[in-house]
C-alpha cells in the first residue's frame, strides 16, 4: 500500500472516530443530564456507569476496525490502551468543549458542541497513529482547539457594546424615550425588549414613578370608545388630563394611576401606586419625552443578551 493509501485510510478513519465521537459527546452529555434530575444517587450512579460502559465498547469497536493502521494495536494489550487513551482524552477535550458551550451560550448551540466533542476523540486517535509528523500535526491541532475555545470565554466575558446589546436584543431604538427628571429624581433604566422599554424614577421618600413605552395595540385588554379599559372585577376611571394624556385610575383592592400618552404609534405611560400621586410630575415626564441618550442607556449593557 503507498503511502497516499495510508493517509487516506488513516484520514477516512478518522472522519469516522470524529463522527462516533459526535455521536458519543451526545449520548454522554444527555445521560448526565438525566442523572443530574434523579432524584436518588442510586440512579444517577447506573447511568453514569451504563453509558461509561457503552461508551468504551464502541471506542473499543473503533480500535478494532483501526487495528491495521495503528501498530501499537497490533497486540491485545495494546487495542485495549487505545480503547482507554482515545476515550479518556476524547472524554476530557469533550468535558472541555461543554464548559466553553456553557459560558459562552447556555448549551444553546449543541451541534457545534457535539461537533467539538467528536473532534476531540479524532484528535487523541490521531495521536496513536504513527508518524512523528502526525503526532505533532495532533498536538497543534489540539493546541489550536484549545486555543479557540480560550478565546470565545474570553470573548463571551467582554460587557457589549450599547449597539450591539439593542441590536442581538431586537430592540426598537424608537422606543427608547424617556423625559427628563423631575427636580429630586433619579433615572433608572431597568431594561428593553422586542415588545417595550421600562424606566424608574426614583425620589427618596416618595412614591415610585415608572415610565413604559410600547408599540399602541401590544395592550390587548379590552378598552371602550375612548381608549379606557373595559373594567373587570374593580372599577376603572378615566378622565382627559389634557395635552393628548389620560389619566387612569384604578380603585379597588390595589389602588394606582396610569398617566398615559399616545403618540407617533407608542404608548408611553408613567405608573404611581396610590390615588394621590405627583401628578404634576409625571405630566413632566410625559411633556419632556426624547429619545434616551447612550450614557442613560449604560446600563443596559449588563443586562442578558441574546447570542
Amino acid at each position: 500500500m503507498t503511502r497516499k493509501q495510508e493517509a487516506g485510510r488513516a484520514i477516512a478513519q478518522l472522519v469516522v472516530v470524529w463522527v462516533a465521537g459526535c455521536a458519543l459527546t451526545a449520548v454522554q452529555t444527555q445521560a448526565v443530564l438525566v442523572a443530574l434530575f434523579a432524584d436518588w444517587a442510586a440512579p444517577f450512579a447506573a447511568v453514569a456507569v451504563g453509558v461509561v460502559l457503552l461508551a468504551i465498547a464502541a471506542t473499543a469497536g473503533l480500535a478494532f476496525s483501526m487495528r491495521t493502521t495503528v501498530p501499537l494495536m497490533r497486540r491485545k494489550r495494546g487495542l485495549w490502551a487505545w480503547t482507554a487513551g482515545v476515550y479518556v482524552l476524547g472524554t476530557a477535550g469533550a468535558f472541555g468543549a461543554a464548559v466553553v458551550t456553557f459560558e459562552i451560550d447556555h448549551s444553546e448551540s449543541a451541534l457545534q458542541f457535539y461537533a467539538a466533542g467528536g473532534a476531540c476523540y479524532a484528535i487523541a486517535a490521531a495521536l496513536f497513529l504513527p508518524g512523528a509528523r502526525v503526532k505533532l500535526g495532533a498536538l497543534g491541532a489540539a493546541a489550536a482547539l484549545a486555543a479557540v475555545g480560550a478565546y470565545a470565554v474570553w470573548a463571551a466575558a467582554q460587557a457589549p457594546t450599547l449597539g450591539e446589546w439593542i441590536t442581538a436584543n431586537g430592540v426598537d431604538r424608537a422606543m427608547l424615550r424617556v423625559g427628563d427628571p423631575p427636580p429630586g429624581y433619579a433615572l433608572r433604566v431597568l431594561g428593553a425588549s422586542e415588545d417595550g422599554f421600562g424606566v424608574d424614577y426614583e425620589r427618596p421618600a416618595s412614591p415610585l414613578l415608572h415610565l413604559g413605552v410600547e408599540r399602541e395595540g401590544h395592550d390587548t385588554r379590552r378598552v371602550d370608545a375612548r381608549g379606557c379599559p373595559v373594567p373587570f372585577g374593580e372599577p376603572i376611571r378615566c378622565t382627559d388630563d389634557g395635552a393628548g394624556r389620560q389619566l387612569v385610575t384604578y380603585e379597588g383592592g390595589y389602588e394606582h394611576q396610569e398617566l398615559r400618552l399616545r403618540r407617533d404609534g407608542l404608548v408611553c405611560t408613567v405608573s404611581m401606586d396610590g390615588t394621590h400621586a405627583d401628578l404634576p410630575a409625571a405630566r413632566r415626564l410625559l411633556s419632556t419625552l426624547r429619545p434616551a441618550t447612550d450614557t442613560e442607556l449604560a446600563g443596559l449593557v449588563k443586562l442578558p443578551m441574546r447570542r
